[in-house]
Formats: structure tokens, sequence, C-alpha cells
């Protein structure tokens, strides 16, 4: 590993730690703003998690290591997670590790450990929220998958890096497969981020809550773990779709230089699509957790389509 990948590895990691909640506090400003109310400030998200991380934790009285430990471990899959994702540069020397399959395996595992850490206390509401959490997520991960394997039935690759590289060093051109799958993955995003129209961020109403049902009763450090790590989800997912629909302004290997314009260009193209997400969810209305299978099932049967549109016009 050359000291040139350490560094870009390096610095995909800090710019996670850093960006991630700015994104979060980027979207909930907008859609403050698009609904006509008044808007957090942009840094909102770094107050909270100062404030968590400076009060002393509650834990339930018959919590078992499992939900003590579970925040530090959900925390390190996101940051896993965004360690594989190109997000500045394609030289990262943990991509060759691990593709866009174990990606989604690092969402399954933390599913897992939040769904349990929320059952491990017997409240009504975690365990109604590790179930609905379950189930998005069993309805998630095919439909993204499809995604990830029409973008690499034209690389001929599941490694991200290998997608970014291929993609963008081709002529710009509109294939119709990516189009389909990109309304898919936009769908997938929203679901597996608890936005409007599958989960609403903001209300603690237990007949709708499916995120905040699961972290109700954290406290301190670990909610902070936790809120951390639900902003650098929304990260990566975001890094994710910039990485297979826009690859451009990626630094690409041994190309240091590349480096300086690699991160004005993800801000700029996290704020377009940060904005994108807070319209989408303004002219959204919430839908019932029934339509749910609906809205996810739509969402697998379009990446399906765009596989096969791959298959008919030979593309690859």
């Amino acid at each position: 590993m050359s000291w040139l990948g350490a560094f870009s590895q390096l610095l995909a990691l800090l710019t996670a730690l850093l960006l991630a909640p700015l994104l979060t506090g980027w979207v909930n400003q907008w859609r403050a703003r698009l609904q006509n109310k008044s808007a957090p400030g942009l840094l909102q998200p770094y107050r909270m998690l100062h404030k968590l991380f400076h009060k002393d934790s509650v834990m339930a009285e018959h919590a078992s290591p499992l939900y003590r430990t579970a925040p530090y471990l959900i925390f390190g899959c996101m940051l896993l997670a965004s360690a594989i994702v190109p997000t500045l540069s394609t030289d990262l020397p943990l991509s060759p590790a691990a593709d866009g399959i174990a990606l989604v395996g690092l969402f399954a595992l933390a599913r897992v450990f939040i769904s349990l850490a929320a059952m491990d206390v017997g409240t009504a509401f975690g365990t109604l929220g590790a179930r609905r959490e379950m189930l998005v997520g069993f309805l998630a991960e095919p439909a993204l998958l499809m995604v990830l394997f029409c973008a690499s039935m034209i690389t001929r690759s599941t490694s991200l890096t290998e997608i970014v590289e291929t993609l963008a060093r081709r002529d710009l051109a509109i294939y119709p497969s990516l189009l389909l799958a990109g309304v898919a993955f936009t769908m997938v995003s929203l679901a597996e981020n608890a936005r409007v129209p599958v989960d609403n961020p903001d209300t603690h109403l237990e007949l709708t809550m499916i995120h905040e049902s699961l972290i109700l009763e954290y406290s301190a450090r670990h909610l902070a773990l936790l809120e951390w790590a639900a902003s650098l989800k929304l990260f990566v997912y975001s890094c994710v779709g910039l990485a297979i629909f826009f690859p451009w302004g990626v630094a690409q290997a041994h190309a240091p230089l590349a480096l300086l314009l690699a991160l004005p260009a993800l801000v700029f193209k996290l704020a377009v699509g940060g904005f994108l997400m807070a319209v989408i969810e303004t002219v959204s209305a919430k839908m019932r957790i029934f339509r749910v299978p609906e809205f996810l099932g739509t969402a697998f049967l379009m990446a399906v389509i765009g596989l096969l549109v791959n298959v008919l016009l030979g593309v690859g």
C-alpha cells in the first residue's frame, strides 16, 4: 500500500465523518424552508452531537451488553462502508477487499444490530420499530443489489471503484438501464434513510415512526453515535448514487493533484442531491406502512427491468 493510497483512504474517512452531519443539516434546512417553516441552523447536527457527547448516559435497568455495544458496532459498520465508496479518489486500499455486495452486507449487519438492541430492553416501541426496520430491509436490500448489478453489467465489475473509473472514462452517453436504476435507487435511498414517504424523521408518533422507535431508549454518547451513524448512512447512500450515476469529478488513482478539485466537486454534488431530496420529501406524503412493500417492490421491479434492458441492448 503506497503512502498516496493510505492518504486517500484517510482523507475519505475524515471527509465522511465531517461532511455527514453537514449533509443532514443541509437537507433538514431546505426541507424546513420549502415548508415555510423556521429553518434550523446548518451546523445544528454538530451542536446536537456535541451536547450528547457531554451528557451522562442513562441505560435501561435490564439492558444486556449487546444493547450497550450496539451503537459502537453500528457506527463502525457505517464508517467502514464510507471507506469502501470512492468519494474523493479511486485509490482506496480497502476497495479491493470489498465491493458493492459487501457494502449491502454492512448495511444489513448494522440493521440486525440496531433491531436486536431495540428489542433487548423489551419496550413495545422498540419491538415495533425493529419489525418495521427488518421489513424495510428485507425489501430494500434486493432492490439495491439489482441497482448495483445493473451498473456492474455495464462495467463488468461489482467494485465501486471500477464502476467509477470505467464510467468516468467513457464518453457521455444515456443508458436507459441506468435511468431505470436511478429511479429505483432514489426510492431505496428514501426508504433506507427513514425519509418521507416511507418514514418521517421529525415525528415521534408511535403509529408511524420506524427509525426513531429504534433509538428511543438511548441517550448521551450512545444516542450521539447512532445519530452520527444515521448521517453517515445518508452520506454513504448519496455517494453510492454519485459513484454510479454521476462519477465525474472523482480523482483517479495516482493523481494526487486531482484531489484538490475532488472535494469541491463532491460538496457541490452533495448540495444538489440534498436539495433534491428535500424537494422530494416536501412534495410527497407519508404513506401507510402497508404500502411500503408496494413502494419497494416497484423499486425492485424497475431495477430488474434495467437489467433486462442491458441484456437486450447488449450493453457491456
